[in-house]
């Protein structure tokens, strides 16, 4: 499994030697919305966008302070040229926060190519199927643009089967962690789906197909102890994770969040079109809150995880400001409370203070423990 931490944590070289390697170009992105499946049918590399954590001043002149540390953690690192070898950058509509992000990325830290997708917030209309569609013909010709080369139904076809592949292979894995012993901690599925979004996913197939061949019978060598959801805003923040798991002793067991179980859940369904059969994947996958009106549909697909792992309380996390996420909060932890799972609300920012969240999840732990001796 180390594989993952090493791809994470050297995530820029990997691009680097990649882009060397092969000759293609690379795209960051900044939403999970993105079509990567275009992006690998035009022989590129997708690389999400993500932060530091590492305290940041230089963003001030450029976005407002009081957008959520995230994507202000994102943008610094283009301003620190810690992006550099990005070829193009885009966006699918995502918050307003993630948003300004990328614009001012977009005037600041100029690539070769620079693209936003009008990906429809109102999923829940029978228009946003052929709205999407029309929407991504228009990308896959920018990308032909860009590229000057023509995409093709067999080129989009190898991307679906790529990307489609990474999504059964990580399923599998998180189908294990439903065991009373779970062979996977939830930090060492944070650093697989992250991993993921950074790598060219032929190789994280070929890793996903090695460690299956022992993970099912893999012993950690510890108790699983409490079994955790973590759910709410992106939460990348490994420190906070390992503090949970290594020195705490519970384990998280599955999670809703774009670094985790609905980045990869649900796959693109063959059609003849191939655009419309990519469309129809990003409209129906896991909803983020932008997405999720006027029904929260999210809210049963949390639930019934929930119950499938065996979830004894749940951390909603919130960075900062989010305000999509910070409107769910109160929904999400009323379901919960009466299914019986207690929750832990925690707001993060750039760093998490480990000391003062130890002890809130250290004393929430406990009162999940009482609650086993009555």
């Amino acid at each position: 499994m180390d594989i993952f931490r090493e791809w994470y944590q050297n995530r820029h070289q990997y691009a680097k030697e990649w882009k060397e390697k092969t000759g293609g170009k690379v795209i960051g992105y900044f939403c999970t919305y993105v079509p990567e499946e275009i992006i690998y049918a035009a022989g590129m590399l997708p690389v999400r966008i993500l932060g530091s954590h590492e305290p940041q001043d230089v963003t001030e002149p450029h976005i407002f302070g009081m957008y959520c540390p995230f994507c202000r953690d994102c943008l610094a690192q283009g301003l620190k040229g810690r992006y550099d070898y990005l070829d193009g950058v885009m966006i699918a509509q995502s918050c307003l926060h993630i948003r300004q992000a990328y614009t001012s990325w977009d005037l600041h830290v100029p690539r070769e190519f620079s693209y936003f997708l009008p990906m429809p917030h109102h999923v829940q209309s029978a228009r946003a199927y052929p709205f999407l569609r029309e929407e991504l013909s228009a990308f896959k010709k920018a990308i032909e643009g860009w590229t000057g080369k023509i995409i093709t139904d067999d080129d989009l076809d190898r991307g679906i089967e790529i990307i489609n592949a990474n999504r059964r292979l990580m399923r599998q894995v998180y189908e294990l962690r439903k065991k009373e012993e779970v062979p996977v901690t939830g930090l060492e599925a944070m650093y697989m789906v992250l991993a993921s979004q950074m790598t060219d996913k032929r190789d994280h197939n070929t890793a996903l197909e090695e460690i299956l061949n022992y993970l099912p019978a893999r012993n950690l060598g510890r108790e699983t102890g409490d079994r955790l959801m973590i759910l709410g805003s992106e939460n990348d923040d490994t420190a906070f994770m390992e503090m949970v798991e290594s020195v705490l002793g519970a384990t998280f067991v599955i999670e809703d969040h774009c670094t985790g179980s609905r980045y990869f859940w649900n796959e693109v369904e063959p059609q003849e079109d191939r655009l419309a059969a990519i469309a129809a994947r990003y409209v129906d996958r896991p909803p983020c809150p932008t997405k999720d009106w006027p029904k929260r549909k999210r809210l049963d697909w949390v639930l019934e995880m929930a119950r499938d792992w065996g979830v004894k309380g749940a951390i909603v996390v919130q960075q900062k400001f989010c305000d999509p996420h910070e409107a769910d909060i109160v929904a999400f932890q009323k379901a919960l409370k009466e299914k019986g799972i207690p929750t832990l609300f925690l707001e993060f920012d750039v760093t998490v203070p480990l000391g003062p969240f130890r002890i809130r999840v250290e004393a929430f732990l406990e009162m999940l423990r009482q609650e086993d001796l009555f």
